[in-house]
């Protein structure tokens, strides 16, 4: 057979990092350009899921087996805290804390594979075959019924549970940081690149969105992370059952008082006010929430 050359990687025009000189045919390819050419071949890179802080999000294919993917693409430039991985591997703490709480909850989103170049970082996740985010599956509906935020939130909760065993504060929970399977109703953590290490000492620096951020952070520029996460897990329960962030729209964190819809159940109300309580000792644990009997479903209310 005639020597030609070469045929380029499967859709590589598609690649965020196709500009890379790393991608230029070489004699003697680098470690980072024989990875990235590896990861081109393996994967197909559809449109752009979404746009953060810490870098973009695309949908991707596995190529091997077909089964959809999330391709995260992070600029060296932009990370600032790091980590080490069990192996001793210095990596981004956003991908040591998610290889950290990637196995054994269905309630976040796998980590399956990441690879370092020279200025970025590629990560690649699981992505059900259809799916929304938490935020625009509210935005559809309005609100939702007492009967699905309770399932959705119970997985949360579970997936938040999970990453507090593992030594994990996820610091962004929030709608757009939770997509929800289309088909199985299953709802599924995803992002840590706000994330840190869990410790029972104040945190005096914040990462995250402003509009989750507890009272205390605001009052005294310190929190602790059990609280912090239960404030965010209220803001996150009365925009799936109301449909909207209970300060968003220039309501005073400490001054008004917490509107809530007759319409929601005492038992729902209880919860929601109990989580948004402004005093952090006043909060309760993840345990006491798991416990709730609206999140245990003992009552009925005229929300379902």
């Amino acid at each position: 057979a005639p020597n030609r050359r070469p045929e380029p990687a499967p859709h590589a025009e598609n690649w965020p990092c196709n500009k890379s000189p790393l991608l230029r045919t070489s004699r003697t390819p680098s470690p980072a350009g024989k990875a990235l050419v590896s990861l081109i071949g393996r994967y197909r890179v559809g449109p752009l899921l979404g746009r953060g802080g810490y870098g973009n999000v695309y949908a991707g294919t596995r190529l091997a087996d077909a089964p959809p993917v999330a391709i995260k693409c992070v600029e060296r430039k932009r990370i600032h805290h790091w980590g080490e991985l069990p192996d001793g591997t210095s990596a981004p703490l956003e991908i040591v804390l998610h290889a950290k709480v990637s196995t054994g909850c269905r309630g976040i989103v796998q980590l399956l594979e990441w690879v370092e170049l020279p200025g970025s970082f590629v990560i690649v996740m699981e992505r059900p075959e259809q799916c929304q985010d938490l935020s625009g599956y509210i935005l559809e509906r309005g609100c939702l019924s007492e009967e699905v935020a309770r399932e959705l939130f119970r997985q949360v909760l579970e997936a938040v549970q999970h990453c507090t065993s593992c030594g994990v504060l996820h610091r962004d929970i929030k709608p757009e940081n939770i997509v929800v399977d289309l088909c199985t109703g299953q709802a599924q953590l995803i992002d840590f690149g706000c994330g840190t290490h869990l410790q029972k000492a104040a945190y005096t620096d914040f990462a995250g969105t402003a509009l989750y951020s507890p009272p205390e952070w605001k009052r005294f520029h310190w929190y602790h992370g059990e609280p912090a996460t239960v404030w965010s897990l209220g803001i996150l329960l009365h925009q799936m059952v109301c449909g909207e962030h209970p300060f968003r729209k220039g309501r005073n964190i400490s001054g008004d008082q917490l509107w809530l819809p007759q319409w929601l159940s005492q038992e729902c109300r209880d919860l929601i006010t109990w989580c948004l309580s402004l005093h952090a000792s006043e909060r309760p644990s993840l345990e006491d929430l798991m416990c709730d009997p609206w999140v245990q479903d003992i009552h009925e209310g005229p929300g379902k």
